[in-house]
């Protein structure tokens, strides 16, 4: 009988983590979650009867290197082998560039771009070591073209792109796969800090605000089976941003056509959340 393939998450308490860890506990995986809020993982845990046999819990803070190789090991002593890392914790909070202090700086990169590397690193050095593996990162379609109001976020994940894309060339001669998963805007808790800033309006233009079902849709039909670089969701969307980033000056000329969009539905969002 051929073992259930393994997993490790962050950001499992909430969100896409939270549903990815349902949905791959409820297939049979052995599945590791982690999360910096372990009262509400715990919580959720004992909510849906995860059985203790194939999940473990543990608190981490995403941003502590020292952290992440402990957490690493924990999952190997439970587990064996670790067939699938996935880095999905996150953070946002919209506002303009000359508004920011330097704790907000320092919280978008730690959590979003340094909390992937040092997670990515971590599994990289258990797969190396095993022969195989796959890292799946959770970027933005904010890491394709910048997106005014958040400046911050665009940038860190712009960031965890350009990493997973690189890490991506490094792993494959050791047989280790990494995929960069940049979605359009999810109705996540990350949404709910955006109510009533203006800054945030660019975020709510999208056609659709995607489920975190969809998500997870994705990533265990595409992303897990096929493996590839990169998976923008949707694709069209992913061209426009792709388009709008070779030639920036559109920005001046498509951004206020968004940006009012964008005020309508983030109006409409709250008020049905109300």
């Amino acid at each position: 009988m051929k073992a259930p393939q393994t997993f490790f998450l962050t950001g499992a308490a909430s969100g896409i983590g939270q549903h990815l860890a349902d949905k791959l506990i409820a297939q049979g995986g052995c599945v590791f979650a982690t999360d910096i809020n372990f009262d509400a993982l715990a919580a959720h845990a004992q909510t849906r009867g995860w059985p203790e046999q194939r999940v473990r819990l543990r608190r981490l803070d995403v941003r502590d290197p020292a952290a992440w190789p402990e957490a690493i090991d924990e999952a190997v002593a439970a587990f064996g082998d670790l067939d699938v890392a996935m880095n999905i914790a996150g953070y946002m909070l919209a506002g303009w560039i000359h508004e920011f202090p330097p704790g907000e700086v320092d919280r978008h990169f730690d959590i979003n771009a340094k909390g992937v590397i040092y997670g990515t690193q971590a599994a990289a050095r258990r797969m190396m070591k095993q022969g195989y593996g796959h890292i799946i990162n959770i970027a933005s379609i904010a890491a394709l073209a910048p997106i005014p109001g958040v400046a911050l976020y665009s940038a860190a994940k712009y960031a965890v792109r350009a990493f997973s894309l690189a890490a991506a060339q490094e792993l494959r001669p050791y047989n280790v796969y990494v995929t960069a998963i940049c979605p359009d805007a999810v109705r996540t808790p990350l949404l709910d800090p955006q109510k009533g800033i203006e800054a945030a309006a660019l975020v709510f233009s999208t056609p659709k605000l995607f489920s975190v079902e969809d998500i997870a849709r994705v990533i265990l039909e595409r992303a897990i089976p096929r493996r590839p670089m990169e998976i923008v969701i949707p694709a069209h969307r992913g061209w426009l941003a792709h388009v709008t980033n070779m030639f920036p000056q559109l920005a001046f000329k498509l951004g206020p056509f968004f940006r009012k969009r964008g005020e309508t539905r983030q109006a409409e969002f709250f008020a049905r959340r109300d």
